[in-house]
């Protein structure tokens, strides 16, 4: 999962993915990353950690990392929140092959309309909210994914 700054968006979306593995028993991998390092080593925003643990996910003890080549190797997907994201993360693929795990999240929904999930950094609680049911409903989609294969 990758935003810009990985607090906010992408610890969203791995906090809800780590919720929703465990609760159905799979056997799978989530992390989360920025395209920027502004954040490096930062826990979650606290507007999005209270958003979650109101819904009974933790994600106080991520921390904030920059999207790595490595990423391409430790993992079959990759999705990004928005256009920028994207051009940021195609621009480290060197091959094909790593430039088809990634794809936009909400692609899942709707695929093929590269939807971005919004930035809620500078709004209110309501933008985490937004964020917090568009990252559910696409994780929801994706665990489905992940129990067929």
């Amino acid at each position: 999962m990758v935003c810009m700054g990985n607090i906010c968006r992408s610890p969203m979306a791995d906090g809800i993915m780590r919720h929703k593995i465990k609760l159905h028993g799979l056997d799978a991998l989530v992390d989360s990353a920025g395209t920027i390092s502004l954040h490096a080593g930062e826990n979650p925003d606290p507007r999005a950690t209270k958003c979650l643990l109101e819904k009974g996910i933790d994600i106080r003890r991520l921390i904030a990392r920059p999207f790595t080549k490595q990423d391409f190797t430790n993992f079959d997907f990759i999705f990004v929140m928005d256009n920028e994201n994207y051009r940021a993360i195609q621009s480290l693929a060197d091959t094909a092959e790593e430039m088809q795990k990634v794809d936009f999240l909400m692609n899942l929904v709707n695929p093929g309309a590269n939807t971005a999930v919004p930035d809620p950094y500078y709004g209110g609680n309501e933008g985490f909210e937004n964020v917090y049911r568009m990252l559910d409903e696409a994780t929801d989609i994706l665990i489905g994914k992940i129990k067929k294969s």
